[in-house]
């Protein structure tokens, strides 16, 4: 049998990736591909948790851009994450991989509230985890979620899945064509360069808390399987190179 490097992992999953080719909404066929994915994993013995943003329905900065209140617009962002992770879950489930959402925003009627203990007892049992809600509070981005919930829940790693570049890059690649892919970092290389691999609040939580972060392209089928059993892919960033 394979052996995974990895016993437990955050995967963050953007909400652009859920839109597939639409760039809107969640795509019924991108978001099974993805439950296809976590599931090998799972089949492999990994302890799955699984953070999603809610770009592809709505997104608080951008709401507030527009002139609604930014708590107000954050709030809705939250909201989106839990549609998404409802998504997944109901995706997961239909391929028989038990899954629980949890919310940082009590919503008990459709979800468990966010409980740690809970949460790795959940991923003891093989269940994967899903944090919806983001941290529960406005101003905080759900990258910042993926790394508070990893720290708190003690994963080995988290897995960034983009789903329009396969890395890090020195620039953006779809403008500049010159931009170099990067195979390792540091954080303070990510803070230093402004590369935009996750926001700063988030690249320090990792940063302080020893949290590896390996960022690839999930839209080749198979991809968090490699990363998981220890293939090369994607960027990695560390707190250090040594």
């Amino acid at each position: 049998m394979e052996q995974p490097v990895f016993k437990r992992i955050v995967l963050k999953v953007s909400g652009e990736s859920l839109a597939g080719q639409n760039g809107y909404g969640i795509d019924a066929e991108t978001i099974s591909s993805i439950a296809q994915q976590v599931k090998e994993v799972v089949e492999l013995g990994v302890q799955v948790a699984i953070v999603c943003g809610g770009g592809n329905i709505w997104r608080g900065i951008a709401g507030s851009a527009k002139g609604i209140d930014r708590a107000t617009a954050d709030y809705m962002g939250m909201l989106a994450t839990v549609m998404n992770s409802l998504a997944l879950q109901d995706a997961l489930e239909q391929i028989d991989v038990p899954t629980r959402v949890q919310t940082s925003i009590a919503m008990q009627q459709i979800a468990e509230p966010y409980i740690r203990r809970r949460a790795i007892r959940h991923l003891e049992k093989g269940r994967v985890v899903i944090f919806a809600a983001g941290t529960g509070n406005p101003f905080f981005s759900t990258d910042t979620t993926a790394a508070l919930r990893a720290a708190e829940i003690e994963a080995e790693v988290i897995l960034m899945a983009k789903n329009k570049v396969d890395g890090v890059y020195s620039a953006d690649p779809f403008v500049d064509p010159t931009a170099e892919k990067y195979e390792i970092l540091t954080y303070m290389e990510v803070l230093s360069k402004n590369l935009g691999v996750m926001d700063s609040t988030a690249s320090s939580l990792c940063m302080d808390n020893d949290i590896p972060l390996i960022v690839f392209a999930i839209t080749e089928q198979g991809n968090i399987k490699r990363v998981v059993l220890g293939e090369k892919i994607g960027t990695t960033v560390r707190g250090s190179v040594d």
